[in-house]
């Protein structure tokens, strides 16, 4: 590879999965691959509770470091990681796609919250496994 592919997270808000997906993927998988995230619309701000746990967890403060935004504001991207949108996904052209299937945590209990941070975090990692070992093909 000439370089490290781009991955965005993507979901209809871009203030909770695709928010916690982003510092994640930055946090495991910086070494492989690039994360962003974004939406087709935006929050004011991150889900307080996607940043409270995250922090909790991490020690990552993603207010410090990430803010909502929308499709158009990322780079061009090679993967496209969709959270799960239950109704129709935003669309971003890539080399490769997946829908992850995630339920929105939002306002749900810190149980809920954190079996969904820890699938993030699983799938994060078997992505990064499956770009180094040239299981996904890309043109790089």
């Amino acid at each position: 590879m000439n370089r490290k592919p781009k991955v965005a997270f993507i979901c209809v808000h871009n203030s909770c999965r695709s928010q916690m997906a982003e510092a994640l993927g930055k946090h495991f998988a910086s070494d492989v691959f690039e994360s962003y995230s974004a939406g087709t619309e935006m929050k004011p701000k991150i889900n307080q509770d996607a940043v409270r746990l995250i922090k909790e967890i991490y020690d990552i403060d993603m207010e410090a470091t990430q803010q909502s935004k929308l499709l158009t504001e990322i780079p061009d991207v090679d993967i496209v990681i969709k959270m799960g949108c239950n109704v129709i996904c935003p669309f971003l052209p890539s080399q490769h796609e997946e829908d992850w299937g995630l339920d929105d945590p939002s306002g749900k209990s810190d149980e809920e919250f954190k079996l969904i941070i820890d699938k993030i975090e699983e799938n994060i990692k078997h992505l990064a496994d499956k770009i180094s070992n040239n299981e996904i093909a890309l043109n790089l």
